[in-house]
């Protein structure tokens, strides 16, 4: 068992791959099968494994959230009663509800089992940057 907390800066909402430290920790590990559990601290961001090769799934997934839960300031967002820390939080944590906090990886021959396409993200709901806490575990 290994286990590290990482730390991800966000500028804004958008989604931050991690991948290449994600996949360094694995690789340090020496851990050759196993699970890894990604897991991050807070409830105004989420993770998704998500394309890395073109940027325009990027760029339509942060337009279906926008869209889907816009800030409360918005008229469609009346109902919002949690508006304490800005117009961004509510959304943010709706966001984050529809999505997922934590990630179950496979590891083989000590390489995470991702797809050709596939990365590991940071989705970042607030408007204002930010210092996520990811925690890593690998379990053999």
């Amino acid at each position: 068992m290994m286990q590290r907390e990482i730390t991800v800066r966000t500028n804004g909402p958008g989604l931050y791959e991690f991948t290449d430290e994600v996949s360094a920790f694995v690789q340090e590990s020496g851990i050759a099968e196993g699970l890894l559990t990604v897991f991050v601290r807070h409830t105004s961001c989420s993770l998704v494994i998500q394309e890395n090769a073109d940027p325009d799934v990027r760029r339509d997934l942060n337009e279906f959230f926008r869209r889907l839960a816009p800030p409360a300031d918005d008229p469609s967002m009346r109902w919002v009663t949690h508006r304490s820390e800005g117009n961004d939080d509510m959304p943010a944590h709706i966001k984050a509800a529809l999505t997922q906090t934590s990630l179950g990886i496979p590891v083989t021959d000590g390489r995470l089992l991702l797809g050709t396409w596939q990365g590991i993200y940071l989705f970042e709901h607030r408007d204002r940057p930010h210092r996520r806490r990811i925690v890593l575990h690998l379990t053999d």
